[in-house]
Parts: C-alpha cells; sequence; structure tokens
C-alpha cells in the first residue's frame, strides 16, 4: 500500500512551502543586488490577494512577491537593508507608473527590425 514511502520528487510537482520561500528570498536578494536604489512597499492583504511586498528601482522597474504579513515584509526589508513603506501610507510612487508607460509603449511599436 506504500503509506510510509517516501514521496520522490516529480518535474511538474509543486515545491515545497521550504522551497518556494528559499525561491522567493533568492528573487528578491537578487532584484536587490543588481538594481540600484530599491524600495519596498508593503501592500496589504484584500479580498483577493494574500499581503505582498513590490521592490522597486530607482528607474521604476519592479517585482513583487506574496509575503505571509506586514511585519515579515518589513523584516525582510530590514534584512535587505532598504527603506520599507506602506503603500496605504504613502501609495506607490510615480516612477512606477512612469515604467509602466514606458514598457507599455515599447510593446505597442513592435520589435524593432
Amino acid at each position: 500500500m506504500g503509506l510510509f514511502k517516501r514521496r520522490r520528487a516529480t518535474p511538474d510537482a509543486e515545491p515545497t512551502q521550504r522551497e518556494a520561500r528559499a525561491a522567493t528570498l533568492s528573487h528578491l536578494r537578487d532584484f536587490v543586488a543588481t538594481r540600484v536604489g530599491v524600495e519596498a512597499y508593503v501592500e496589504p492583504q484584500t479580498n483577493v490577494t494574500p499581503t505582498t511586498v513590490m521592490l522597486v528601482a530607482t528607474d521604476g522597474e519592479w517585482t513583487r512577491r506574496k509575503v505571509p504579513d506586514a511585519r515579515t515584509a518589513r523584516d525582510l526589508a530590514k534584512e535587505l537593508a532598504i527603506p520599507v513603506y506602506d503603500v496605504q501610507r504613502t501609495g506607490y510612487p510615480q516612477r512606477v507608473r512612469d515604467y509602466n508607460a514606458r514598457q507599455r509603449a515599447g510593446r505597442r511599436a513592435g520589435p524593432s527590425a
């Protein structure tokens, strides 16, 4: 019956919680290490989305990952030595909207030959 057999990892198996956390931390650390002037913005939980942290670079490039709670997001920002803001109090920086607009314009223009 195999109740006590070890579960073998398969290529299409979902990552464990520990693996997912490690991948998230690795991604955020890499983002901070490879961009200039990164800041963290804590986004509250809603009915649709969990609590998230959004990292924003000086040029407006951003990345977002879910976190267990706002305290964890603040602790993470402290560990990464970056400023942290509550998006409900500060809003999103204009550079994020500018970056998104540049990305949309680039997609509309299509590939340049």
